[in-house]
């Protein structure tokens, strides 16, 4: 059975390992610690406590910095991809494009991205939201972090 195609409104990754036992275990120590520190006061708990923010310190941050070569790699493929798709007066115009709208804009055909990149530019806008709810012909991006 094939799997459903990505949309709108399921193109959301999340990675359950990741999001749902990782970070309530993570959490949970955290409040464990808080709580042992604050009921026992000693040298092993602060250092216990400083371990739980040090662990969820690096889970966001291993999010974080996934998510900004993600956002890199479709910054450059975004560009060369309007460099053949656009026309010549838009194509003078990617270097105006923000990050966020580029992202954004990954999810729509060829055939609607020029279109779509002229709006863009013309009204300003900003909303990854909004950008992909007006994506007509939806392409899946199944390669994300």
């Amino acid at each position: 059975m094939p799997a459903k195609p990505q949309t709108f409104e399921n193109h959301a990754k999340t990675v359950p390992l990741f999001h749902q036992v990782a970070f309530p275990i993570l959490a949970i120590n955290l409040i464990w610690s808080i709580y042992r520190l604050i009921r026992h006061f000693s040298a092993e708990n602060v250092l216990s406590l400083l371990l739980a923010v040090a662990f969820v310190l690096i889970f966001f941050f291993a999010r974080v910095f996934a998510l900004t070569v993600q956002d890199r790699v479709i910054r450059l493929e975004m560009r060369l991809r309007m460099q053949q798709l656009l026309p010549p007066d838009l194509r003078a115009r990617i270097p105006e494009f923000e990050v966020g709208q580029l992202v954004a804009l990954r999810f729509a055909s060829d055939a609607e991205l020029p279109e779509l990149a002229r709006k863009v530019l013309d009204e300003k806008l900003t909303d990854r939201k909004a950008i992909k709810k007006m994506i007509r012909d939806w392409q899946p991006d199944e390669l994300r972090a």
